[in-house]
């Protein structure tokens, strides 16, 4: 059983992954698709990404000292604002802020925002198993890995609001025949990229079956199928149905987002498990 600051790490991670992939991807759909109001929602999920990362911060001077005080300990914060493991906070910060500082900006600081939010998902290559393996083509793989999640959950908010508008049903098909043309590419490397640093930090096929945190990546490893199911769904059946103007067309696409956010959510909950309390098997 997890002690508390095992589930303390654990919901803080969650917090991060979820806050930093929506505001980060939320922006490159914007930017890439040319979407409008998008701006509010990123900024509103970055804004809780920059508040969860000074907690966090805040919690590893409580972990340190075993109590409560320790988030307002003044020399120990200092100790650990001085360490290289404090670098992942770091890259974290400068690249929330650098995202909020685009928003405000209006349209064209999106620019700015994506940079940020690439900055803030490099900020986990420091973190959980893959710094420790010392290889930066690893690090690379997984900022890659994450983009592409990034570009994944991004869409789902700007697709969900165009297509319950009976005004805007025509601009959320373009915008989901558009999203697969691109998923096409992004989807597949995600997955050889997730194949490839799962083989690296497990070694073996035993491993994946044998120890804790292989069957905690297998589960990770089936929600994620089940979201690929729901995506050749919306790609294959419900887009094409929504640009022929088929109105329940629109109320599938829906129903499918509001099912793809919650395995989403579960799937980062298994990865902030994953790097946090299991070690990889040697």
């Amino acid at each position: 059983m997890p002690g508390i600051w095992e589930l303390a790490s654990i919901t803080v991670k969650f917090s991060l992954y979820l806050s930093i992939l929506t505001a980060a991807g939320t922006v490159f759909t914007g930017l890439i698709f040319k979407l409008s109001n998008i701006r509010k929602f990123a900024a509103v999920f970055a804004s809780i990404g920059l508040f969860i990362t000074l907690l966090s911060f805040s919690l590893q001077g409580a972990a340190l000292t075993g109590n409560l005080s320790g988030m307002v300990d003044r020399d120990m914060l200092k100790l650990l604002w001085g360490i290289p493991a404090s670098n992942a906070f770091k890259y974290r910060l400068v690249g929330l802020v650098v995202l909020i500082s685009g928003i405000m900006m209006g349209r064209h600081g999106l620019i700015l925002s994506a940079l940020g939010g690439i900055i803030a998902l490099w900020s986990f290559t420091r973190i959980g198993h893959v710094p420790t393996q010392k290889m930066l083509v690893l690090e690379i793989s997984l900022l890659a890995h994450l983009l592409a999640a990034a570009f994944w959950i991004g869409i789902l908010m700007p697709l969900h609001r165009l297509s319950i508008n009976t005004e805007t049903i025509q601009q959320a098909a373009d915008l989901g025949y558009n999203f697969g043309v691109i998923a096409a590419i992004t989807v597949p490397i995600m997955i050889l990229i997730g194949v490839y640093m799962s083989y690296i930090l497990l070694g073996s096929f035993a491993s994946l079956i044998g120890s804790e945190y292989g069957r905690t990546l297998l589960i990770k490893i089936t929600l994620v199928a089940g979201l690929l199911t729901i995506a050749a769904a919306n790609k294959l059946r419900f887009v094409p149905a929504l640009k022929r103007g088929d109105r329940m067309a629109a109320v599938h696409l829906n129903n499918s987002i509001k099912l793809e956010w919650a395995i989403f959510v579960l799937i980062l909950a298994s990865t902030a498990t994953l790097t946090s309390i299991f070690a990889i098997p040697s």
